[in-house]
């Protein structure tokens, strides 16, 4: 389990990370170029690292349902989505709202046992956990505090 805690902490700093990329790369060509380079450079890395790790097998895609094809489509829309807020929310407020809304969809996801997911009863708990952090956030951005002047 603390394998999985690190790995799931590691992905969110990197998740961050390349959103900040993203919007770097945005801001000197438009958001379809940056999308377009990031899954591409995206592609060729895996493609590798699939050839190294897993060799001939990585061929082996026989067995995927049809909707398990569109992954990639959906990335299309996560990096494009992810820039366009960015530019207008900036890193921080963005990336909070992107966590949350991770959340409250896995919440239901997990409740209705959709896409072959094991069902997981939804409780009043989980909603409010997911209902505190949408409350950190508002209060995060628009909470009035004592600015430190230099």
């Amino acid at each position: 389990m603390l394998i999985g805690i690190l790995l799931a902490a590691l992905a969110g700093a990197v998740v961050s990370l390349q959103t900040v990329f993203n919007n770097k790369v945005n801001e000197k060509t438009g958001s379809w170029t940056t999308t377009t380079t990031v899954l591409g450079m995206g592609f060729l890395c895996s493609f590798i690292v699939s050839l190294i790790v897993e060799g001939k097998n990585t061929f082996e895609l026989q067995n995927l349902q049809t909707w398990q094809w569109f992954g990639g489509v959906i990335g299309v829309g996560v990096v494009f989505c992810l820039v366009q807020g960015m530019k207008r929310l900036g890193p921080t407020f963005t990336i909070s709202i992107v966590l949350t809304s991770q959340l409250g969809t896995a919440l239901l996801w997990d409740s209705l046992g959709w896409l072959g997911l094991e069902k997981i009863p939804f409780t009043f708990n989980k909603l409010l956990g997911v209902l505190v952090i949408i409350a950190g956030i508002l209060v995060f951005k628009f909470g009035k505090g004592k600015e430190e002047k230099n």
